[in-house]
């Protein structure tokens, strides 16, 4: 997540892919899938963790998801995306190009969204106008984007679990687990060990919890990293206007690219919201214009991500508290 570029090879970009199929796969596991020795994968790896390259963040979804446009006072867009990337029911908050300065992702239980709108989104400091467009269906969220890195039979061998549901809706968790999912929230690579001594719980009740909230959609373990890191350095947000029959034709449409980390069907002015990451200006040209997918849409605004201050759950290093 560091704002340094710097220019990763081919190894560390796929022990990088293998994370984000499995923040918690243990190094031996993935030399084995990948066919390199332990102790390179080991230490390659070990180094990306401590240098802040890539952040295995354990995420669970607490309320209904919505996706909100803002604009913002001259010279107060930092201020009010800080304001809201350092909210703990935001999944990301971009600074972007276009009709909006700032697009966010939050999470809202039913019984609190009016006081979300009515409250505590018109007191964000520095914040003009907000709208805001529930999330309808997911046809892929960056949980479950892969780069392009690795094989079919890898991903195959690395994927732990296939959720039952990645549903924009609301879930429910015990004492016990709103406890291993704050302690996954700090570190998703935690070892059980440690995770046991700190929840009170045996090592084999934590394990069991862990992989039958992961198994149920409740828990979601990402290794979070820059794009531009995997060769991807060019962002945009597509807000796309599509006739209410061809939404569903369009979302499964956009699954056939890996440009494509994130696409959501919303209500509201935009039937679709699809972010990609790219090699270029020319690349992201040509998905716009010349892809299957175009042909069912009436029109597709483009905005470039300028910053990213709040990454799927994981804030800019420049914004977390100090351990």
């Amino acid at each position: 997540m560091a704002t340094e570029v710097t220019q990763l090879d081919t190894l560390d970009k796929r022990i990088i892919a293998a994370l984000q199929l499995d923040g918690r796969a243990s190094w031996h596991r993935i030399a084995r899938v990948l066919g390199e020795p332990e102790r390179t994968v080991a230490r390659r790896g070990a180094r990306l963790l401590a240098g802040g390259k890539v952040v295995v963040h354990g995420l669970a979804r607490h309320g209904d998801m919505a996706v909100l446009r803002l604009r913002c006072n001259p010279g107060m867009l930092r201020v009010a995306a800080t304001a809201m990337a350092r909210r703990a029911d935001t999944t990301f908050t971009y600074l972007i190009t276009g009709s909006a300065d700032c697009a966010v992702e939050i999470s809202c239980p039913p019984q609190s969204f009016e006081s979300l709108l009515l409250d505590e989104l018109p007191s964000t400091p520095g914040l003009v106008s907000c709208s805001t467009n529930p999330s309808l269906r997911y046809y892929r969220s960056v949980h479950q984007w892969q780069p392009d890195l690795l094989t079919a039979e890898e991903i195959a061998e690395l994927d732990p679990v296939a959720p039952v549901s990645t549903g924009p809706g609301a879930q429910s968790y015990s004492k016990d687990e709103q406890l291993l999912v704050r302690l996954l929230a700090e570190d998703g690579r935690r070892p059980g060990e440690e995770l046991a001594a700190l929840s009170g719980l045996s090592e084999p009740t934590v394990r069991r919890r862990i992989d039958t909230m992961r198994r149920q959609g409740r828990l979601l373990l990402r290794a979070v990293v820059e794009p531009a890191l995997l060769g991807l350095p060019l962002e945009a947000l597509l807000w796309v206007k599509a006739p209410p029959r061809s939404v569903d034709t369009v979302g499964e449409a956009l699954l056939a690219s890996p440009t494509v980390r994130y696409a959501v069907a919303l209500a509201g002015e935009y039937q679709l919201l699809v972010h990609v990451a790219t090699t270029d200006i020319r690349a992201l040209h040509e998905f716009v214009t010349t892809s299957a997918w175009v042909d069912d849409v009436d029109s597709v605004e483009t905005a470039m991500i300028v910053a990213a201050p709040k990454r799927t759950g994981v804030p800019h290093p420049s914004l977390r508290s100090p351990s």
